[in-house]
């Protein structure tokens, strides 16, 4: 830093010369990726984004994925700009200086004045704003700048693209447990929280499941009653929660709605 000696008089004879340290620069919080424990994104940087340090994150059927904070804190803006910039989205201050930015969403999950913390639900992935496809848009900002972005510490690409799988919230924070129950068959998993929906897979009578989040569809007669609550098992995966047992009669405490 360039230190500056304030000369007074004509003689320009220096009377008094006093140096005041700078303060500190806050440390930046230990960041994640924005998205639950062990999933894998695509994260792109280049040049010609606005701002150039953000990242956009995608992954194959993202529209309506789960996106997390990335660090604690307080919700200090959700807001809707419509079509154009960043369409919905969630800012999260961590203190010092230093806030998180998540763009393009589809819909919200908190709001202002929430505290947050590590793989908490603050939104779904979307195509809001200037947007020309689902992802999210996401930037750490420092005193209102966006500086490269670091996760646990060691900094992302740039500039090009990168696979970063989470680490977020894997101590189970807002995610739930269950255990499918059909009585032998495998139970269909569907693209979404019906019967209607197509069937894109099976799990196995007695496996265990992370439910990312839970949502009403049709009504399901199973082992464990009538219900209509699904349970989101992964990117575009639905199994009924008639069939899964979760400790609860209904819905998860804590877990996020759809």
């Amino acid at each position: 830093m360039r230190k500056r000696w304030l000369a007074l008089g004509a003689s320009a004879a220096v009377l008094a010369a006093t140096l005041v340290p700078a303060a500190p620069a806050m440390a930046a919080p230990t960041f994640k990726v924005p998205f639950p424990c062990n999933q894998s994104w695509s994260g792109q940087t280049r040049t010609n984004h606005s701002p150039a340090n953000a990242i956009d994150f995608n992954r194959t059927d993202d529209l309506g994925d789960p996106v997390v904070a990335s660090a604690p804190g307080t919700v200090d803006v959700v807001t809707n700009l419509g079509n154009t910039s960043y369409g919905k989205y969630v800012r999260i201050n961590h203190g010092g200086g230093w806030t998180t930015y998540y763009a393009h969403l589809n819909a919200f999950n908190v709001s202002v004045g929430q505290t947050v913390g590590y793989g908490r639900v603050i939104g779904y992935v979307g195509t809001t704003g200037g947007s020309t496809g689902p992802h999210l848009h996401y930037e750490q900002r420092s005193s209102g700048s966006a500086v490269k972005i670091k996760f646990n510490g060691a900094q992302a690409l740039y500039w090009g693209t990168k696979t970063y799988k989470s680490d977020n919230g894997c101590g189970g924070t807002n995610t739930g447990a269950g255990t499918v129950n059909t009585a032998g068959s495998p139970l269909t998993v569907r693209s979404g929280p019906g019967t209607g929906y197509s069937s894109v897979g099976t799990v196995a009578d007695g496996a265990k499941v992370t439910i990312q989040c839970q949502t009403s569809g049709t009504s399901v007669t199973g082992t464990y009653g009538t219900s209509t609550i699904w349970d989101r098992i992964g990117s575009g995966r639905f199994i009924s929660d008639a069939y899964v047992y979760t400790g609860y009669d209904g819905y998860i405490p804590g877990v996020p709605r759809c």
